[in-house]
């Protein structure tokens, strides 16, 4: 069992679990690969707040990931997995036959002693091999997908997601999304077969205020409970959102109201939206 709850000794443990990270076989980073983070406390190159609620939290380092997959051809073998302070999922370190080694985000099966490629054609269809979506079989799950050929991966990076393929026509792939959106992106943009590991980390509650703390959220004030001029829900003499719905500091909509703008370059590859959370249905 991947994650542990705790018997009721106290307020904090009631409701609180834990991530074991059974995946997990390597505890101390590649050194050559870190990079420093320096923390920023929600502030921009101003000093001005931008984002609220942001500051303090454990001190961690950057892990370089390889989110390109362009070593072509060369087979790597698996050291480890690790732990990734940065993102929900975790990590593999792989050792190429040159020498070099490099992280990858680590999926599902994937363990010690395993080879992995990145090809520039076709290729065994394996779990954290990479290669353009015009070489990889209909119906299998990909994660790390490019949207732009050569940028690096940009879809389907977090804990447990990936997109299944299900076509492939006129150039296009299509992908069916972890939000139910269906969308297509150019044969060759780049992809990494199989899902994204840590499946189990929606899983975890933190539980008490301590953990968030850890993760750098500093207590959040309601907007309803702020004055007018400092939220748009804010100010009145009693406790009222004055029939306005509920929206962030700068007015956008914070419960279900539509973000994105209208004509962009992408909205011709999306073929369905997003199923809407708030009501079960799709978003036309």
């Amino acid at each position: 069992m991947a994650i542990r709850i705790y018997k009721k000794t106290s307020p904090g443990r009631r409701n609180a679990s834990v991530n074991l990270h059974s995946e997990v076989t390597k505890q101390k980073p590649e050194k050559a690969l870190l990079r420093p983070k320096p923390g920023k406390g929600g502030r921009n190159h101003q000093g001005k707040i931008t984002v609220p609620s942001r500051g303090g939290g454990a001190k961690r380092r950057y892990r370089l990931i390889d989110f390109k997959r362009n070593k072509y051809d060369v087979p790597g073998r698996v050291i480890g997995i690790e732990y990734d302070p940065n993102r929900t999922c975790n990590i593999a370190l792989i050792e190429y036959e040159d020498g070099e080694r490099r992280y990858i985000l680590a999926p599902v099966s994937l363990t010690d002693g395993m080879t992995v490629s990145s090809t520039s054609g076709a290729g065994e269809p394996a779990a954290g091999n990479a290669m353009p979506l015009a070489n990889i079989p209909a119906g299998l799950s990909v994660h790390n997908i490019e949207l732009v050929p050569g940028r690096g991966g940009a879809l389907c990076r977090s804990a447990g997601t990936y997109a299944r393929l299900t076509n492939k026509e006129g150039g296009r792939a299509t992908l069916v999304m972890p939000s139910g959106e269906i969308r297509q992106v150019s044969l060759r943009c780049r992809a990494t077969i199989g899902q994204v590991g840590n499946t189990d980390h929606s899983l975890v509650k933190l539980g008490k205020a301590g953990r968030a703390r850890l993760m750098g959220r500093r207590p959040h004030t309601r907007g309803m409970a702020k004055n007018h001029h400092d939220h748009p829900l804010g100010g009145g003499d009693a406790k009222s959102k004055h029939n306005r719905p509920p929206a962030s500091r700068t007015g956008v909509p914070a419960k279900g109201g539509r973000t994105r703008k209208r004509g962009l370059p992408s909205d011709s590859l999306i073929i369905r939206r997003r199923r809407s959370k708030r009501y079960g249905q799709l978003v036309l």
